[in-house]
């Protein structure tokens, strides 16, 4: 076996459809570099493993007797890997002719870069903001909640998510989206992987900003272009998917923001920041009430038809 360049690792829980149409994507491009895949399923009941076995020889296939989570399932299959960088990716992506390539390429001529992001696309070829700014509070407050449809322009939100930027170039940006995240093994080397303390959610943005504070860039390259179908993982439990989320995001506050913080405010901040963030994560459960009635009342209005 050549040297290899890179160990792609998917963490699968219930995406046998989706999973398929990812290995096929990246089995079409196995000739773009050396790599390597890996598959950690968390203990799925859809006979996702069984599929990677029979139609994926070729695929390192690992079997978990439990969930370990996002961040413990890449973390597992990071310990297995045989090539030195890393592209944790998920498993409803499909990854697009050069993509591989192009990361590959863009991380050998940026040694100063840790973290490499693609750009994402949803299902309908629109434009995933998968790059963006490291969270504050405001903008928490206005993103998928009641308060962003009433202010759906905001400039926080639109800072946030870095929508005036020029998506024609590489460029630096405080964090990407664990979806197709390159990790180098520079950056490995110095602070590891994901971690683990965070379940799943906002562990990509802490990865990120233990890079910077590593002194390693992460920067966005859109010629590497993935697309992403969102949620299909999560959308299978969505307010058990809510209260980790916000689980996460106070971790995320707790672990980075709160230091900054003067002693003598911090109790205050964490008491103020839980309770934001508790007031957020019923916001979002609100929102998505309102979704389903929504979706409900215009499946009864076509079937009147």
């Amino acid at each position: 076996m050549p040297d290899l360049d890179l160990s792609i690792t998917i963490c699968s829980w219930n995406t046998v459809d989706d999973l398929r149409l990812c290995l096929q994507s990246l089995e079409s491009v196995r000739d773009e570099a050396a790599f390597e895949v890996i598959v950690i399923d968390n203990n799925s009941e859809d006979a996702s493993p069984d599929m990677v076995e029979s139609e994926f020889p070729w695929v390192r296939l690992e079997r978990l007797s439990r969930n370990l989570g996002f961040t413990g399932g890449h973390n597992y299959a990071v310990n297995l890997r045989k090539a030195p960088d890393i592209f944790y990716l998920n498993s409803d992506t499909i990854v697009h002719p050069g993509a591989i390539l192009t990361l590959v390429t863009y991380a050998k001529e940026h040694p100063e870069v840790g973290v490499i992001g693609p750009k994402l696309l949803n299902s309908d070829g629109t434009l995933q903001f998968s790059c963006r700014r490291f969270p504050n509070p405001v903008a928490a407050m206005l993103r998928n909640t009641i308060f962003g449809r009433l202010f759906p322009k905001n400039r926080y939100t639109r800072e946030y998510l870095m929508q005036d930027l020029d998506r024609g170039a590489p460029s630096k940006v405080d964090w990407v989206s664990g979806a197709a995240l390159y990790q180098t093994k520079a950056l490995f080397d110095k602070i590891g992987a994901f971690d683990e303390e965070y379940f799943m959610f906002c562990e990509d943005t802490d990865l990120c900003f233990r890079s910077w504070q590593a002194n390693y860039e992460v920067h966005y390259v859109p010629d590497s272009v993935i697309t992403h179908a969102c949620g299909r993982s999560t959308d299978k439990a969505p307010n058990r998917m809510i209260d980790r989320h916000h689980r996460s995001m106070l971790l995320f506050y707790r672990k980075h923001m709160l230091p900054k913080v003067t002693p003598l405010a911090r109790p205050f901040a964490s008491v103020l920041a839980y309770c934001a963030l508790s007031v957020r994560s019923g916001l979002y459960l609100v929102n998505n009430k309102v979704d389903v009635v929504r979706r409900w009342m215009t499946r009864g209005v076509h079937n009147d038809r």
